[in-house]
């Protein structure tokens, strides 16, 4: 359960935040639609076209996240993430109504995954750590799917020892961000299919084909394997209340091109007994390329947890920006730091709130170089990946605290007789 596709397709997102321009006033600025007039598809495998996040919320019957609710949050937890207040996360389904249940003394487990086709890169991260937020300031339990199956049935090229191979690198990735062991369990779904299988039987009976290709897109083309994976993408929403042994809600924080997944369970939640689980989206990742395009099969367009510091610094150096041709024109006419994924990136993970207003001043009025923003980047990237590296390697001896069964992945598993 990856937005892996999404960030190797996407071109260019959409995004809007508010500044203070020089006089003071408050202004807003959101990225120019590149492929102006384009259609745009957001599917759990691909996202093409200049995606419009506005159109995207009304074609999927989703709530754009508001003050109300971010009030509450900031009620609840005495805090707001950055990734809430620029609305890196935008749109939801019922966390309101999670928040409610909350107050009520009746706590949610948080659900999301990732798909092991490659190596994580620091948009992989970004869902990850705001999941860690909710788990710290909510003290609630997660469950974090490893979807190797689909993985293994969406492309033809793929094969299991590959796949293997990624889910514990990015198993490693996981357990760096600084999850909870305590309340925190990694499902592998070849593994660990035992736990999720009667579930997914459960919701399976309950959709049909018709509905499944009407969401999903499905055609006769489509193997047999995808076309039954989806029940058991949806099994973990209802696995915490049979943990549990009573009803018990769940939020899935994930970007919004998984949303279909979970627009079918809840379409069958009621009926199965279960409550409805909650979403709170967020959008796509700026890439480091012209055309915005991130690309885990393209290692020049991301900025993976393994990279060296010499790579991350070759790639920041290597990336497009907003910027002028020249030094001259970039001083008169300004930077368009609306389209430049350094300043982004930046604004998304490490600068406060005033650094990112005084860096959008001064990009666009000429005050600022894209190199002295790409040294910036380079400065606050390298030791953020250090320490994601050495917290990769303090992980290796940490799996079985996270796996369901509390043994490591290397487990025979072969019938004996």
């Amino acid at each position: 359960m990856s937005a892996e596709e999404a960030n190797d397709s996407v071109n260019r997102r959409e995004d809007r935040i508010s500044l203070q321009d020089r006089d003071g006033e408050i202004t807003s600025h959101e990225s120019p639609n590149i492929n102006s007039g384009e259609e745009f598809n957001v599917t759990p495998w691909e996202v093409a076209g200049e995606v419009d996040y506005t159109k995207l919320i009304e074609k999927f019957g989703t709530s754009l996240i508001d003050e109300t609710i971010v009030s509450k949050i900031h009620d609840l937890t005495g805090e707001i993430h950055p990734f809430l207040k620029n609305r890196f996360f935008f749109s939801h389904r019922d966390l309101d109504w999670i928040l409610r249940e909350y107050e009520k003394g009746n706590k949610f487990y948080l659900y999301t995954g990732r798909g092991p086709s490659g190596q994580v890169h620091l948009g992989h991260l970004m869902p990850w750590l705001f999941t860690k937020y909710l788990q710290d300031k909510f003290n609630v339990k997660l469950i974090f799917q490893i979807t190797d199956d689909e993985k293994f049935l969406y492309s033809e090229h793929s094969n299991y020892d590959s796949i293997c191979h990624y889910t514990y690198e990015n198993i490693l990735d996981i357990i760096a961000i600084g999850f909870d062991p305590n309340k925190t369990r990694i499902i592998i779904n070849t593994r660990d299919i035992n736990y999720l299988y009667k579930l997914s039987t459960e919701i399976a009976k309950r959709i049909t084909f018709s509905t499944a290709k009407a969401v999903f897109g499905f055609t006769n083309s489509t193997n047999i394997g995808m076309i039954g994976f989806p029940p058991i993408q949806g099994a973990p929403c209802f696995l915490p209340s049979l943990i549990e042994g009573k009803s018990t809600p769940v939020l899935i924080p994930a970007a919004i091109d998984q949303d279909p997944y979970w627009r079918m369970t809840r379409d069958i939640a009621e009926k199965l007994g279960y409550p409805k689980p909650a979403q709170i989206h967020s959008k796509f990742i700026p890439g480091l390329v012209s055309g915005g395009k991130m690309s885990s099969s393209k290692p020049d367009t991301a900025l993976f947890t393994v990279d060296d510091p010499e790579t991350l610094e070759t790639k920041v150096k290597n990336t497009f920006t907003g910027g002028q041709p020249t030094v001259a024109l970039q001083r008169k006419l300004g930077g368009n730091a609306n389209i430049c994924p350094v300043y982004w990136y930046l604004n998304y993970l490490f600068d406060s709130e005033k650094e990112s207003r005084r860096r959008y001043i001064d990009c666009t009025s000429g005050n600022l170089l894209c190199g002295e923003c790409k040294d910036d980047m380079i400065k606050k990237v390298k030791p953020f990946m250090k320490e994601i590296q050495t917290k990769r390697e303090e992980a290796q001896d940490m799996i079985c605290k996270f796996t369901v069964d509390g043994k490591d992945l290397n487990n025979d598993n072969t019938i004996q007789f």
